[in-house]
């Protein structure tokens, strides 16, 4: 077994063959919701390459080595957030950095390193963490949770916050430390909303009652249920959906591409989808489950557990049940830092998987 080349090269099949399947999909309906832009599909295409090339680099690095990296790689990614601050770009907000030939949004690359980062400093000590490690951690997290809610960017910024949170909740800490901070969440809530921008409250109350304003904050949601619901059992068929193509829908392509897919592909479409992100789910936790260190299966667990809430958050957020906050679909919706920062969270999957020592 370790004398195959698949082996050698730190490869783990099942969560290659998972990545690859879900990226054929997305570039299927990309060509659908892109208005069968050949060259939009390309890029993407390009973007994916460029990921599987990361994800494969990445899992050459042990994951010993990936802690001890976490501080650097943390403090690098925080000067990339600010110069985002000073020197970003985007419609009405602040989110990417241009390089030139290419554009990239930093506060992506937080929702691995902020996981990499707590699960460094907790693993460097016997579980559960102590009073110390776990204000360390707080701040390590709450930095990069500021800086992209200026950007504004506030469901990244929430992603990043939970991403971080979850592993100290699998780290063991007491229930009371646990009870203590979620009085405290509740108790400063009625901050938050009035720290909100005008636009953020304005999407929660959306949520509750779309039609209130049906040709304005509504218009997204929708619309978009019009074409989650009227795909039906088996769908209307690809390049068939009249949503997309008669431009009803907005954002089709990034942040309400999966409403594109259900009026297209149906249930049973969706059913395959659900199956495709599932595989690589049910891998990823079967390698946190045989990971041979702490710092290994807190890193696992977590990466495992954002994915699945990317999925989460983006499906219900195009069907209604969440306000729209800018989460895209993992693989499937169009941009090249999402489909980069999954493959690297696969990469370290892959690592970790790879790197396992035998014992005797």
């Amino acid at each position: 077994m370790r004398n195959n080349l698949v082996y050698r090269l730190h490869i783990d099949t099942p969560l290659l063959a998972g990545v690859i399947i879900m990226c054929l999909l997305g570039l299927v309906v990309l060509y659908s919701a892109s208005e069968q832009s050949i060259d939009l599909v390309a890029k993407q295409g390009l973007r994916m390459f460029v990921g599987l090339v990361v994800m494969l680099f990445i899992a050459q690095i042990p994951p010993q080595r990936l802690a001890h990296w976490a501080p650097l790689v943390y403090l690098g990614a925080l000067i990339l957030l600010g110069l985002v601050l000073l020197f970003g770009t985007g419609r009405g907000v602040q989110r990417w950095l241009d390089a030139g030939i290419f554009r990239f949004q930093p506060s992506e690359l937080m929702k691995v390193v902020v996981p990499l980062t707590v699960a460094s400093l907790v693993a460097k000590k016997l579980l559960p963490p102590d009073l110390k490690t776990i204000l360390l951690s707080i701040v390590v997290i709450a930095i990069p949770t500021f800086l992209i809610g200026r950007q504004p960017d506030l469901g990244t910024a929430i992603v990043v916050a939970a991403s971080g949170l979850v592993v100290l909740f699998f780290s063991g800490i007491s229930w009371k430390f646990i009870r203590n901070s979620l009085f405290f969440g509740i108790a400063i809530a009625p901050i938050g909303w009035f720290a909100m921008h005008e636009y953020q409250r304005q999407r929660v109350l959306t949520l509750f009652n779309p039609d209130n304003d049906a040709l304005g904050a509504g218009y997204h949601i929708i619309q978009s249920i019009i074409a989650v619901g009227s795909g039906g059992i088996f769908g209307k068929g690809w390049l068939n959906g009249t949503q997309s193509h008669l431009e009803f829908l907005p954002e089709r392509a990034t942040d309400f591409i999966f409403a594109v897919y259900c009026e297209e592909f149906g249930l049973v479409g969706v059913v395959v989808m659900l199956l495709g992100y599932s595989l690589i789910i049910a891998r990823g936790a079967q390698i946190a489950f045989y990971a041979q260190d702490t710092f290994g299966r807190l890193l696992a667990i977590v990466l495992t557990l954002m994915l699945f809430l990317s999925v989460f958050i983006n499906m219900s957020m195009v069907t209604g049940q969440l306000p729209v906050v800018g989460i895209p679909l993992p693989l499937i919706s169009y941009g090249g830092t999402s489909v980069v920062t999954v493959m690297i969270c696969m990469g370290v999957l892959m690592s970790i998987q790879t790197h396992r020592r035998l014992v005797f």
